[in-house]
């Protein structure tokens, strides 16, 4: 889910309403990014609480195990919590538990595996998603694959084909109310509700496709650095990274995109009804975010794992309706954060010990109803994706972002203060040449140690192959 896909946010067509009220009774992080804005590399912050130079994915490996010291679920766990994850894992292998009690996984599109560390594991999602398994239950002989939709199919849309009720929006929903019925009523508890929605394939229910079909949804920014023509038609592959999309497909797909957000919104009230009927609403801290966002056609491009706003830059609301943190309701957080964040920020709510091995910091700190002196908050994010030639580093402070692509030298510079858009590429003009040598200094002295050899502490070097795993978490 984009940053900017918030009615409180100031978007002009998508309807949130429950998100919006936990923001205005909440705290909104109005600059939260994702440091490696992809599934895998975004979700292991989110489970360790490291950068990614500490976790050490940095791009679309998939097929490493995840085997770390301290997770988010195991540490709750230890402190006596129940925990369930409901929804996307996305971790290897996918059954792995990664500390929770347990896990009613749909992680959507999985496949067949025995990889390089000889694990005998079949990732099938036949074989190991749960949603599937009671959606055939539900009705017989149905298969992930019946909208036709592929799971990266970012600009084609079709209306859901069966009953809401069976939508895996729905099923995490329905799932989660259950946990609520079975758990453990003499231990607190921590629930991880994953949807897989709204990333692709975009298949809303028809109701909520219908709120956006006839909507004047506006055009994509388009910068003036991005491609001006398509002579190869890659836009018009159901699978789109980039390229110039047809204008009725692209409107139909961001109508549908926009529902997918507006039908999890409705099933978040859905569970906050069920919450405050079971008694816990007020002993609950929630926290609601994004692991990346979607470019949705911005600049001609789709996807994530770029280092543009709509798709590193993501939502992020803590809310506590039990008034018990001390935050102050309604305020809107402009300090940068970051997935990393968001373990020690839970632990730190519930008053459970934030391991050493973290590198994050409880954003609870820019959130007191008191004035509270934020200095030792970092002044910047290094972000990163390794993507072949589009392998990208980027430093931001929610205010500019610089951006060096390691395998061809290209440097952006965009200053997001007056330009949230990134519409214009600064990087030549005059009156910034000292802002951009500043943020590339910043990213050599981030790059000095790194394994691929992109910096040498002077300069930043081209050509360096990128890595999708840093070797410390290869044994």
């Amino acid at each position: 889910m984009r940053y900017d896909c918030l009615s409180i946010a100031g978007h002009p067509v998508v309807e949130t309403p429950n998100l919006d009220e936990l923001a205005r009774t909440g705290v909104r992080y109005d600059r939260a990014y994702s440091a490696t804005p992809s599934c895998i590399p975004a979700r292991a912050a989110i489970f360790t609480g490291k950068s990614q130079a500490g976790h050490g994915r940095v791009g679309y490996q998939d097929r490493v195990p995840w085997n770390y010291d301290h997770t988010l679920p195991e540490e709750f766990a230890k402190a006596g919590y129940h925990t369930q994850c409901v929804g996307k894992m996305h971790v290897y292998p996918a059954r792995n538990l990664m500390g929770f009690h347990n896990v009613v996984l749909h992680d959507g599109y999985l496949h067949h595996n025995r990889n390089k560390y000889s694990i005998p594991v079949s990732e099938h999602y036949d074989e190991v998603d749960d949603y599937l398994q009671w959606l055939r239950r539900q009705e017989p002989g149905a298969d992930l694959t019946d909208l036709g939709l592929d799971c990266n199919a970012s600009a084609v849309a079709r209306p859901w084909h069966l009953p809401e009720k069976l939508h895996p929006t729905n099923w995490v929903v329905t799932e989660s109310i259950d946990f609520l019925r079975r758990r453990d009523p003499g231990k607190p508890f921590f629930l991880w509700m994953s949807f897989v929605r709204p990333h692709s394939p975009l298949d809303p229910p028809q109701a909520y496709l219908d709120m956006y079909e006839d909507a004047e949804i506006p055009d994509p920014p388009i910068g003036d650095w991005a491609m001006t023509n398509d002579p190869g038609l890659e836009g018009y592959s159901p699978t789109a990274s980039r390229g110039i999309v047809p204008k009725r497909r692209l409107k139909k797909a961001t109508a549908a995109y926009y529902a997918l957000i507006t039908h999890i919104d409705h099933q978040i009230g859905r569970f906050m009804q069920v919450l405050a009927e079971y008694g816990e609403l007020n002993d609950t801290v929630i926290l609601f975010t994004s692991d990346h966002g979607e470019l949705m056609g911005d600049h001609h491009l789709f996807r994530k794992s770029l280092p543009y706003e709509g798709s590193a830059r993501v939502p992020f609301i803590v809310n506590d309706p039990g008034n018990r943190l001390g935050l102050q309701r309604g305020k809107v957080v402009q300090e940068v954060v970051e997935m990393r964040d968001i373990m020690p920020t839970l632990l730190h709510a519930a008053g459970v010990p934030v391991p050493d091995s973290v590198d994050g910091d409880s954003v609870l700190k820019l959130a007191a109803r008191t004035e509270v002196q934020n200095a030792a908050w970092r002044t910047y994010l290094h972000g990163e994706h390794s993507q072949g030639n589009q392998s990208n580093h980027w430093v931001t402070d929610g205010k500019e972002k610089y951006v060096w692509f390691s395998q061809t030298g290209e440097e952006q510079f965009f200053l997001l203060g007056e330009d949230p858009q990134e519409l214009h590429n600064a990087v030549q003009d005059e009156d910034c040449q000292d802002r951009v040598r500043h943020w590339r200094s910043v990213l050599i002295k981030e790059l000095k140690e790194r394994e691929e050899g992109y910096s040498d502490g002077e300069r930043l070097i081209v050509g360096r192959k990128p890595l999708a795993v840093l070797s410390h978490i290869r044994a």
